[in-house]
């Protein structure tokens, strides 16, 4: 079967890595997978089995205001009907909102649209600045995903769309990211210029949504002596937080790292810290390489991962005394992670989810 993958472009984000891993995995079984992007921007390094094509040149980003969605539209269609005229695609599917209202102006064929995050939540987070550009974006999010055909990346996305956003889509498929954890662990193997004193670590890039000054207020409270790691790529405006908080030398910012791989086995405590996710990928990737995670019980995805066999992991969002107390907590008395089954999470399961759907077009 013939498979592609929309996205805007392969910068450092979760939601692009776990695109990549499921093309990827795909084609190792055996399919033709495409990845398309609408910006030729990419910070992930894309396999040789997996075609490759942009509606940009190399670098340059797209327009994201109305004239330059359609345009991109325009470049896709043109695309689309290119290739399917070689063979056509058992099942496209693209990836946040902006690639998602392109591919639906593009009218793109066996198209599904896969949410990554709480549209409620990241409107919610808007209206407290800003009330009128979050009453339209939520009447942009319904216009576009009600009707459709949606993949939800976690049961309370799925749950999120309909309760808090008031999306009406005519189908709805929840499907997790694929991890392949033997990969993984071999990819933790790797060398790696870490910190040689014990050190926890936080991966994400700086983003409101981040909340890493939450995470460095909770850190300022620890009574025991550790350094704190951010996979984060250097900002002015972080870096302030640092500073403000007299944390300097105690908070290294690592930058965004191809392979975080090595950075979380050698960490004694994974921490989010989010105020929404979807299903946050470095939660899985962490408890896969025995690695404990205190994270907020943000919706979505935490809590289903963590809440039946480590509740006590999970505090509740914005709460910096909460967070430090688990995190002093889980130091002292280190949680089990093998408690936690990651088996829905495989990539095998996975995979055979979007082949049932490509296999609706086959």
């Amino acid at each position: 079967m013939r498979i592609g993958f929309i996205v805007t472009n392969l910068a450092g984000g979760g939601a692009e890595k776990a695109v990549l891993n499921t093309a990827a995995g795909l084609a190792a079984r055996g399919h033709r997978v495409e990845v398309i992007l609408l910006e030729h921007v990419a910070a992930h390094a894309v396999p040789a089995a997996i075609g490759l094509h942009a509606l940009t040149r190399e670098g340059r980003e797209a327009s994201k205001g109305w004239l330059g969605k359609r345009l991109a539209a325009r470049r896709l269609a043109r695309l689309l009907e290119r290739l399917e005229g070689e063979e056509r695609f058992s099942l496209l599917v693209s990836t946040l909102p902006y690639a998602d209202e392109v591919a639906l102006l593009a009218r793109a064929p066996a198209h599904w649209c896969r949410i990554a995050n709480t549209l409620s939540a990241e409107v919610a987070r808007l209206a407290a600045r800003d009330p009128s550009t979050a009453a339209r974006r939520i009447a942009r999010y319904r216009k576009m995903y009600s009707g459709g055909r949606l993949i939800a990346v976690s049961q309370g996305v799925a749950e999120d769309l309909s309760r808090g956003a008031g999306v009406v889509p005519s189908r709805i498929e929840v499907i997790p990211n694929p991890f392949d954890f033997s990969a993984i662990r071999q990819m933790a193997s790797a060398p790696a210029e870490l910190p040689q004193r014990p050190y926890l670590l936080h991966a994400g890039r700086f983003s409101a949504q981040k909340r890493h000054d939450l995470l460095l207020d909770a850190f300022a409270r620890l009574r025991a002596p550790r350094r704190l790691v951010l996979l984060a790529d250097a900002d002015p405006a972080l870096e302030r937080m640092i500073r403000e908080r007299g944390l300097e030398g105690r908070v290294q910012v690592a930058g965004f790292q191809q392979n975080p791989y090595p950075w979380i086995a050698s960490a004694e405590l994974l921490v989010l810290c989010s105020d929404h996710e979807g299903l946050p990928n470095v939660i899985i990737e962490a408890l896969a390489l025995g690695v404990p995670v205190v994270s907020t019980d943000c919706p979505s995805g935490p809590r289903e991962i963590l809440g039946a066999a480590l509740p006590d992991c999970l505090v509740p969002t914005g709460d910096g005394v909460a967070l430090a107390a688990a995190i002093e907590r889980a130091l002292e008395h280190r949680p089990c992670t093998s408690r936690v089954d990651l088996q829905r999470f495989a990539k095998a399961p996975v995979l055979a989810a979007y082949e049932r759907l490509a296999a609706e077009r086959a």
